[in-house]
């Protein structure tokens, strides 16, 4: 049985009764805020596109202080109202522009839009007796969680291109431009002392060459894939499957709070969600967008880690997967994907060979005892190079230049030029146009 059923499985064995009392009180307490950092946290802020002023337009970010924007408010309210998803909000605002609007439209008029029945629109008329926006502005102010939307400063730019983007997102730590360099790496919960290991290897390998390591916080080889990372100094993003007010699993609380000083614990879930089973398979798709690709490390037949793959493959990224012994019940599921068509990785270099060209370079920062540099990285294999092959790779252009130039920029023989180059052209960074040019791929 996948993690995901055996812990939905699980839920259901509540009362209708009690879940749907359950869901009420969370419909309550459910609600959106904006969380002030501290200085050195950046402090907490969020962008209201049409609604602040034109200096906020402008950065596509807005601070708050103890007072709350009523377009916000108006956002907020309407974007955690239960049953209205990304899709069904993004209808809303295109018909009615903004969600002061959408709150505001008669009951006959919300019908109209499609998607949104007679229930809906009656819990959309009725938002104040939904959602207490107070009380989740106070509750994450008190814990340092800052609300993003899409266009803003720290909503990760992968997650925005989704068709079903989320709307908001609550946000521990804060993401940066380096994590479009992401992979991530997802198993079972129910990892084996192999699969344990090998998470932490790749991890921790891929994390030491700046690669951003991106799961779900899930016990077995999320845990351990997230640890790697912080080991080595990496940086590493968590996405959950419930409100960052009802850490799952809770032995997580330290881990959570560890990432979210060097990288980020995100959720698109108010901060007070209990996690219930179908919210999983939602949070895998944040998971599969924020990486560049996706590693699975052990999962069975019937595993929420291959709805990863499959959604990543969806998405057009790289998709791998550890092989295991083959009597291993936990590795069935990588077993099938890598028969499939996913690729067989052993190994970090493997794993950066997934990545691929990278339509829109990356800037990289990149620490040497020396000095602290940017650099742009286009493709994954980048990654693999010594200082002396980055240096000979800089000065190739995708037009062409020639070897002398090369040589002359570089300040090395002809020979170790030329030797580097046939390592380059071995990796496929570059391509030789003649004798005496190459470009870069």
């Amino acid at each position: 049985m996948s993690d995901e059923l055996f812990f939905w499985q699980h839920e259901r064995e509540e009362s209708e009764a009690s879940a749907a009392e359950s869901l009420r009180a969370n419909d309550r307490a459910n609600a959106v805020g904006v969380g002030e950092r501290d200085a050195d946290r950046t402090g907490c802020r969020e962008s209201v596109s049409g609604e602040n002023s034109a200096e906020d337009r402008e950065s596509g970010m807005l601070e708050f202080d103890s007072a709350i924007d009523p377009g916000l408010r108006d956002r907020l309210q309407l974007c955690l109202l239960p049953g209205l998803g990304p899709r069904g909000l993004t209808m809303l605002l295109e018909e009615f522009g903004t969600a002061g609007r959408v709150l505001a439209a008669e009951k006959s008029a919300l019908e109209r839009v499609v998607g949104i029945g007679p229930k809906l629109a009656h819990v959309i008329r009725t938002a104040s007796d939904h959602i207490d926006v107070d009380s989740v502005v106070r509750w994450c102010r008190e814990n340092h969680v800052g609300v993003l939307q899409p266009g803003a400063s720290g909503y990760p730019p992968a997650i925005a291109d989704l068709e079903d983007a989320p709307p908001i997102l609550f946000s521990r730590g804060q993401a940066v431009e380096a994590d479009r360099f992401a992979v991530a790496i997802v198993g079972t919960r129910h990892a084996t002392p192999y699969g344990l290991q090998q998470a932490r290897r790749l991890a921790r390998d891929l994390a030491a060459a700046s690669v951003t390591i991106v799961s779900g916080l899930a016990r077995g080889v999320d845990t351990a894939a997230h640890r790697a990372a912080l080991e080595v100094g990496g940086r590493t993003v968590a996405f959950l499957g419930g409100g960052l007010g009802q850490m799952y699993p809770p032995e997580n609380k330290a881990l959570a709070d560890e990432i979210a000083t060097s990288g980020a614990v995100i959720s698109e879930y108010a901060p007070m969600a209990k996690p219930r089973g179908g919210m999983f398979p939602q949070r895998n798709r944040l998971i599969a967008a924020a990486g560049l690709a996706t590693l699975v490390i052990e999962a069975p037949e019937r595993s929420g880690s291959l709805i990863t793959a499959r959604l990543a493959s969806e998405l057009g990224r790289g998709v791998g997967a550890l092989p295991g012994p083959v009597n291993s019940r936990a590795s069935q599921g990588c077993h099938r994907l890598i028969r499939d068509g996913g690729t067989l990785v052993t190994n970090a270099d493997d794993v950066l060979e997934l990545l691929g060209p990278i339509g829109q370079p990356i800037t990289q920062c990149v620490e040497s005892e020396a000095n602290r540099n940017d650099r742009e990285v286009r493709h994954g294999r980048e990654v693999t190079l010594n200082d002396v092959e980055r240096a000979v790779l800089d000065r190739i252009s995708p037009t062409g230049t020639s070897l002398d130039e090369v040589t002359v920029e570089c300040e090395l023989s002809a020979a170790r030029v030329s030797a580097v180059v046939s390592v380059l052209e071995m990796k496929r960074l570059i391509r030789r146009l003649s004798s005496q040019y190459v470009a870069r791929v």
